[in-house]
């Protein structure tokens, strides 16, 4: 194998098997949307009544860690799906199709409404955001401008590029480095609070939660574990138990601990939901992440993500309620009625967008092989899944 491939060198052809799907991997992606709507729906204010919307926003207070969990999955989904004699260019040519088609849509409804509302425009910010290297450029109005949740992509777009050049490195690693990023990432992330003393105080906000580089450790955390799994070296709980942990941790984090401790804890909770869910599937064990209705729902979830910011505000805009709210039940009302309206629109920029550009834009995937069958008496991982289309939707602002 060259450098120029995706593949694992070590790996030979008599130990391959036909890749399978993660279907509860896609199921997660639709839980992790949905923490991000919520969280949205919180801090944009559709509910005017300070009961229900403390309410919505005591429950999805850290609905934005939603963006961990979906860097997480990419960088764990991608190493898991990818495929021998795979090049380069073959790798970055899917990995456009799948999310650029999407995002011109939405970057062109996004600036028609602007000049709709006679809102100005920055060129230069118009320009990175259709480009998708807004998430490098710290000063505001820039990293969230246009359709503002498009600066994951950029970030995504980041991590697109470097993974075709480290992975067979990672291929090559042994067990207890892959281990030792799984456990750093939180480490690091969490030393991220009194490392923002060395940023310029404007651009605090900007380096934690938006500059690639350092949002790409959530990246290599999933690479990391994905590898370790392909290994059958991976030693975690089962998803029951791991779904527990990250319901009691999201419950501690929101009610009792800091929120400098937050991101660090829920790195660490969504890599184990990840790998239990992947490992259910590899091994036929029971989840209900992976019935038909969880599926579909993950597939929309990278439509719903870049619309529903989108959808809120310029509905709230146009009837007068942007910054105030709906009174009394409206509002509640409302956020369900934009969770549905959200819903049905990501289903047609799926079906009319998503769907047919990948057909004509993406090469086909080379027919032979997966990855390596390899299982372990626990947490060990089976034939490597394709699940390449559930890999690159990320979160909310």
């Amino acid at each position: 194998m060259t450098s120029s491939t995706l593949a694992a060198s070590a790996t030979t052809p008599s130990e391959r098997t036909d890749a399978h799907r993660l279907p509860s991997l896609t199921g997660l992606r639709w839980i992790a949307a949905l923490l991000v709507f919520g969280f949205h729906a919180g801090t944009m204010r559709i509910i005017a009544e300070p009961g229900p919307q403390a309410v919505v926003g005591e429950i999805f207070t850290l609905g934005l860690s939603g963006v961990q969990f979906f860097f997480i999955l990419s960088g764990f989904v991608l190493v898991w799906s990818a495929r021998p004699g795979a090049s380069r260019r073959r790798f970055w040519r899917r990995r456009f199709a799948k999310i650029y088609p999407n995002h011109l849509v939405l970057w062109a409804l996004a600036m028609l409404a602007m000049l709709w509302f006679a809102d100005p425009i920055n060129p230069v910010a118009a320009l990175e955001n259709l480009l998708l290297v807004q998430a490098w450029d710290p000063r505001p109005g820039h990293f969230y401008s246009v359709n503002n949740v498009s600066w994951s992509l950029s970030c995504e777009l980041f991590f697109y590029l470097c993974l075709p050049l480290v992975l067979p490195a990672v291929r090559r690693a042994r067990p207890w480095l892959l281990w030792a990023v799984v456990i750093a990432v939180p480490l690091l992330i969490l030393a991220l609070w009194p490392g923002q003393a060395l940023v310029p105080e404007s651009d605090r906000w900007w380096f934690a939660q938006v500059f690639p580089l350092v949002r790409s450790l959530e990246f290599w955390m999933g690479v990391a574990a994905a590898e370790l799994m392909l290994r059958g070296r991976w030693r975690g709980p089962g998803l029951p138990v791991a779904s527990l942990i990250f319901v009691l941790t999201w419950v501690a984090a929101s009610q009792w601990i800091p929120a400098e401790f937050w991101a660090a804890l829920l790195a660490a909770a969504y890599v184990l939901v990840i790998a239990a869910a992947a490992d259910a599937d590899v091994h036929g064990r029971r989840s209900p992440l992976r019935s038909r209705t969880m599926v579909w729902l993950g597939e929309v979830s990278f439509a719903f993500y870049l619309v529903h910011v989108f959808v809120i505000m310029t509905i709230l805009r146009s009837t007068g309620d942007w910054g105030t709210g709906l009174p009394g039940w409206w509002g509640p009302l409302a956020v369900i009625g934009f969770l549905l309206l959200t819903l049905g629109l990501a289903a047609l920029l799926h079906r009319y967008v998503e769907q047919p550009m990948m057909r004509r834009l993406a090469p086909s995937r080379p027919s032979a092989v997966g990855l390596p069958r390899q299982r372990a008496s626990r947490g060990g991982a089976g034939p490597a899944g394709d699940v390449e289309h559930g890999s690159t939707v990320h979160h909310g602002q």
